[in-house]
């Protein structure tokens, strides 16, 4: 059977947030799928240790420490790999932050500014740059992580929520305005999913219990399973879908 159309040979693939979690694991899937990897996080060691299993798959990689909230770090980040590989073919926005739960009435103004900087503008301003690249180039991809949480809100998570609820919005915008262009744009929305950033979840017994009761296929995902759907959307698989946002959640949400 051919399986061909899931190949990256020859692909450019920029992740942020690839230190750990779904970011990790889907830079590693797409090294695996034949891409060459830019990766980023806040932490240079993590990225070098990345860096390292990428290239023991035999595929390049270009590892640049950039905070997602801070416009100068995602300018340099861009700038080095454009300059390191003269294109992006595929960006996935995965860095993201919840510094905490509360109601929204009680969210302060420090607190509404890290949210949002990081889950939403930070992925506004790098689509932006990378974006115009890939109309010059006449195509790409742009995978945007976003959570369950953007369509049906969490309790004490309103202001994440509203993020991830932009992000799909802003998906379906960029995805109509740069389709001429060849340049498709989904969106990935997990419900729980067995990574660090959710440990505070999964790591309470009655917590999990209660969650994994609301979901039918009774379990949290784990990143790699959201790295295979990422591969669909940066992958020929996917080639007539533009403008989505697949739930992954094991039909929590049903």
């Amino acid at each position: 059977m051919d399986t061909s159309y899931l190949s990256l040979e020859g692909k450019v693939a920029l992740v942020t947030g690839a230190c750990r979690g779904i970011g990790k694991s889907i830079a590693l899937l797409f090294a695996d799928a034949g891409a060459d990897l830019a990766i980023s996080c806040r932490n240079q060691p993590h990225l070098e240790e990345l860096a390292g299993e990428i290239r023991s798959l035999g595929k390049k990689t270009l590892p640049v420490a950039a905070h997602i909230r801070k416009p100068e770090d995602l300018k340099n980040l861009f700038e080095k790999v454009k300059e390191e590989y003269g294109r992006v073919d595929i960006l996935v926005n995965n860095a993201a932050t919840n510094p905490g739960m509360g109601f929204l009435v009680d969210i302060d103004e420090k607190m509404y500014d890290q949210i949002m900087n990081t889950n939403l503008k930070g992925y506004v301003q790098l689509s932006q740059m990378v974006g115009k690249l890939m109309m010059e180039k006449g195509g790409g991809n742009i995978v945007n992580i976003s959570s369950i949480g953007g369509i049906s809100p969490g309790m004490g998570l309103g202001m994440y929520s509203i993020s991830k609820a932009a992000i799909n919005m802003l998906t379906m915008a960029m995805a109509k305005e740069l389709g001429s262009y060849g340049v498709r744009v989904n969106a990935i929305a997990p419900g729980v999913v067995k990574t660090k950033f959710s440990q505070a979840l999964w790591d309470n017994e009655t917590i999990f219990a209660d969650e994994v009761r609301k979901i039918p296929l009774r379990r949290i995902a784990q990143p790699e399973e959201v790295a295979r759907t990422a591969l669909y959307l940066a992958s020929e698989a996917s080639s007539y879908v533009t403008g989505q946002t697949i739930v992954l959640d094991g039909g929590r949400m049903l």
